[in-house]
């Protein structure tokens, strides 16, 4: 006798053995959704954001909260209507109704532009499953539209691997796809984490990562400002220039506006902003920060001692990478050269001296500081 002979039926589909309890599984799927959907032998009633859903005690006991409640000694253990408050403006209806179907379902369908209502419906429900498909969704469609609220739930419900990601997305992508958008919706804490990160990657100079910063202060301060995107940078030099003016000269971070921004501003890598001559006169006319934070603690030493009041010069050799360096002195003026194949310039820098007092000469490629010099230290 051959094998399985005479022990299924068959039709003209060939064999039908599994088609009968695929239909039962349809049916009572089925059945389960009616029982959520239309509440038919409810046992209970839930009322939040003005909705009511009817529904089954044996259903809610998959999730923790209801589970505790039901089997505890809450008030609401033996009330036939619970009334639910949400302590988190992320739930909406929606969210709470998605997540009463799941407990019927046995599954949910989360769209990126909700996994965050649902995510927060299903940690106040304490729905684990729930909770790591909302994780999983995250991790696949982080992006500039959607990585800073992913990273405030992703803190606030404590999925570390999802903030993990939006944190390695900024530090990735920040500089190079910096839109308004994305610099309003950053705070002072995550902005902080990233610029004082090494792996910020700059494609550019440090000075990018400053001008970042002040187009973000500007829309942290001014959130309901719109305009093209060349427009940003004019319009944030404008208002903090009227700012400054009000202010009478204040450097804006010591300012009441000013002073959150201070452990953002103090994560830049000022060495790497003040050797550029261009550089250091716009943070000087910017007048955001104080000047006193362009000195950095390490330094380059080189001094000498002028016992009279007349014209003389020395060679500093080995400044900073091998360059060679003359400095002059004469009518109580410092003026460091620096002299290469058809182009010269200065360097920024800070003095000890028995008169303290700088300002930039008429000559951009000159940086004169005025006052006898007893000892001289160049931060760089």
């Amino acid at each position: 006798m051959a094998l399985g002979s005479g022990k299924r039926k068959r039709g003209p589909g060939g064999p039908l053995t599994k088609k009968p309890r695929r239909k039962r599984a349809q049916d009572r799927s089925g059945s389960v959704e009616a029982l959520f959907l239309r509440g038919e032998q409810s046992d209970v009633r839930i009322r939040a954001l003005g909705e009511e859903w009817n529904v089954h005690r044996v259903y809610l006991c998959q999730s923790r909260y209801f589970a505790s409640m039901f089997r505890g000694a809450w008030r609401e253990t033996n009330m036939d209507t619970i009334e639910l408050q949400m302590p988190d403006e992320n739930i909406d209806r929606e969210a709470l109704h998605e997540a009463f179907g799941a407990l019927y379902r046995g599954s949910i369908f989360i769209p990126p532009g909700r996994v965050v209502a649902i995510l927060a419906t299903a940690s106040m429900l304490q729905l684990d499953e729930v909770i790591r498909q909302c994780g999983e969704v995250m991790k696949v469609t982080v992006r500039a539209q959607t990585v800073c609220s992913y990273d405030y739930s992703a803190e606030s419900y404590r999925l570390q691997t999802v903030r993990t990601m939006c944190l390695r997305w900024l530090l990735d992508n920040m500089m190079t796809q910096c839109s308004d958008k994305l610099l309003r919706e950053l705070s002072l804490d995550l902005m902080k984490e990233v610029i004082a990160s090494s792996e910020l990657l700059v494609m550019g100079v440090e000075m990018d990562v400053y001008t970042m910063l002040k187009k973000w202060m500007f829309l942290q301060l001014q959130p309901t400002w719109r305009g093209p995107r060349r427009a940003l940078l004019p319009d944030t030099d404008s208002w903090f220039a009227r700012s400054r003016r009000d202010s009478e000269g204040t450097p804006f971070v010591e300012t009441e506006q000013g002073r959150a921004f201070v452990p953002v501003f103090q994560q830049l890598r000022f060495a790497y902003i003040i050797c550029d001559p261009t550089s250091a006169r716009i943070i000087h006319q910017d007048a955001l920060i104080p000047a006193a934070w362009l000195c950095p603690g390490k330094s380059m030493r080189c001094g000498v001692q002028l016992h009279k009041q007349k014209q003389c010069s020395w060679p500093w050799e080995g400044f900073n990478f091998s360059w060679d360096l003359v400095v002059c002195y004469a009518n109580q003026h410092i003026i460091f050269w620096y002299s290469a194949p058809n182009k010269s310039f200065s360097l920024g820098s800070k003095r000890h001296s028995t008169q303290q007092h700088s300002g930039l000469s008429s000559c951009p490629e000159q940086r004169r500081l005025e006052g006898k010099l007893v000892h001289c230290t160049t931060e760089l």
